[in-house]
């Protein structure tokens, strides 16, 4: 059977949608097969052209429904939900169904305010530190409001995923027939610690092309904490 991710979390304009693509980009280039699927009623569904993955509309209760019954019938596939933001009632069912499921947040203290409560509100979740400051300034200045404010969940807080102009592309109706090599990178990095915590070998790939890179390459970094086994 697939396995189910949702991306979820009670505030908006943490980069879910954003997440959303880019794991599935990443997935497809790491060879494993994804579709990503659109809850938000107040976007439109993205063309499949040019990508790695599927794109699926779940914007009713009964799409929904289908998508999920559809991609659970796939073998050794993936399918990544994106939840939307602000949309509580949504979020506790989609952790009811999903086998993963990730909060991003960003950089701000209401942002991190926020994760703590919806750590504690779902707690099989795991917190993606998402459009993640490259400025080594800023950098610091984020992983030291995390070691402030989140210690108590340090074991459930992924590697960031950094802030990139260029993942905007993904976000485009059609996307362009190639993509920046740090966007790839970005996107081939979220996805294997994705399959790593759902503990999925990835096979088919390179293993120079499965390695992962965390940040761009002009502002190396390590990673805040490392997941949990």
């Amino acid at each position: 059977m697939a396995d189910i991710i949702c991306v979820i979390g009670n505030k908006g304009g943490t980069g879910k949608t954003t997440l959303s693509h880019m794991l599935c980009q990443g997935m497809g280039l790491l060879g494993q097969r994804a579709v990503c699927v659109l809850t938000d009623t107040h976007r439109e569904p993205l063309a499949p052209a040019g990508r790695r993955y599927l794109v699926a509309d779940a914007r009713s209760r009964e799409a929904l429904a289908k998508v999920v019954d559809k991609i659970r019938s796939l073998n050794a596939w993936m399918g990544v939900i994106d939840g939307g933001g602000n949309r509580t009632e949504m979020d506790r069912k989609l952790y009811g169904l999903a086998d993963l499921v990730l909060l991003p947040f960003r950089d701000s203290h209401e942002d991190i305010r926020t994760v703590i409560r919806d750590l504690e509100i779902f707690p099989r979740a795991y917190a993606v530190p998402t459009q993640w400051p490259t400025n080594a300034w800023q950098r610091e200045a984020a992983e030291k409001s995390i070691s402030d404010m989140l210690t108590p969940f340090r074991d459930r807080i992924l590697q960031p995923v950094y802030s990139l102009a260029a993942s905007k592309l993904l976000l485009q109706t059609l996307i362009p027939p190639a993509l920046p090599t740090p966007l790839t990178n970005a996107c081939r990095s979220a996805a294997h610690q994705v399959l790593d915590l759902l503990q999925i070998p990835i096979d088919s790939v390179d293993e120079d092309e499965a390695l992962p890179r965390a940040a761009p390459s002009a502002h190396p970094s390590k990673p805040i904490v490392r997941a949990a086994a």
